[in-house]
């Protein structure tokens, strides 16, 4: 089960902050040494000579003019011998015309908008990538790791940024909020409801999307035949309305700004409550038992019961 049950949420960095408000470590690897550079960053990757599947895969996704722009980003390049480590024939597929916005999604997870260096990347637990996800940064000792990717060399200066070099291609996740429920198989319930309403293609869009995500235990949890008569085509409407109580639309809301929220504006219309009880974070009525569960449309929080959206107010 890919889901971590969590006793207290940890707090991650909200992507789009800038690094200076990311979190900290004291460790800081070794510098590659560099001065100031008067080239961008896809000039200075050709001029290296051993980023010529980088610049290759730029290139393809149409990424060549955005990365030589003014920036400035922070890319964590893998090298030739990175993108020889996939699995055969996946380089090719994702060269190929037709897969374009794949290739694109991967490269631009390579990438952190603003200048990182050395000594700030190991102050983070993660980043807020182009792409839209957030990869991890680990460090132990002197190796930095981004994802799986170890960073073998740093802070290669360029006029738009900065470089650093990692030996693996990151991937970010590809399923969308329904496909990465589906495939959990803790939220068959949620997944029929979804499509019971109509809802499946909307949270398969691009988002992003925060979703409150019940479990099949919250839903059993709920009166004896009320799931029945919600799943009925005459309550399509009622249905909708409890499953739209536990998205919010336009905005991937990660736990470290759950945490400090009062309230989270849901696509409903109407907010649900959010407070911080001990160690448990609570949205409305429902207790979050894991958080940050990343999809490639937005970030799931799971949830132990079903929110019911208050009535509206008569007047």
């Amino acid at each position: 089960m890919f889901i971590a049950l969590v006793a207290s949420l940890t707090l991650f960095a909200d992507p789009t902050a800038a690094p200076a408000a990311l979190q900290y470590s004291k460790t800081t690897p070794p510098a590659t040494k560099t001065p100031a550079s008067t080239s961008d960053i896809v000039k200075t990757a050709v001029a290296a000579g051993n980023f010529k599947t980088l610049v290759a895969a730029v290139q393809a996704a149409g990424l060549a003019e955005t990365l030589s722009g003014p920036g400035p980003f922070t890319v964590f390049a893998p090298t030739d011998e990175a993108f020889a480590k996939l699995p055969p024939g996946t380089l090719e597929m994702l060269l190929k015309p037709e897969n374009k916005g794949k290739l694109a999604a991967i490269l631009t997870y390579h990438v952190v908008p603003g200048t990182v260096k050395a000594a700030d990347v190991v102050k983070l637990k993660n980043a807020g990538t182009v792409n839209g996800q957030r990869v991890k940064i680990s460090v132990d000792g002197a190796k930095v790791k981004v994802d799986e990717a170890n960073v073998v060399a740093t802070d290669i200066a360029c006029s738009n940024g900065v470089i650093h070099v990692v030996d693996s291609v990151i991937l970010p996740v590809d399923g969308t909020v329904v496909d990465v429920a589906a495939k959990n198989g803790s939220f068959n319930t949620l997944v029929a409801a979804v499509k019971a309403a109509g809802l499946a293609e909307t949270l398969s869009g691009k988002g992003p999307f925060t979703v409150f995500a019940p479990t099949d235990e919250a839903f059993a949890k709920l009166p004896p035949g009320t799931l029945e008569m919600l799943l009925k085509p005459e309550n399509k409407q009622k249905l909708v309305d409890i499953l739209t109580y536990h998205v919010v639309g336009g905005k991937a809301v990660y736990s470290d700004a759950l945490v400090k929220m009062n309230s989270v504006p849901t696509v409903l219309g109407r907010p649900a409550g959010v407070r911080v009880v001990g160690d448990k974070v609570m949205v409305d009525n429902a207790t979050v038992v894991a958080a940050d569960v990343q999809t490639a449309n937005g970030v799931i929080h799971v949830i132990d019961t079903v929110m019911l959206p208050p009535a509206p107010v008569s007047k």
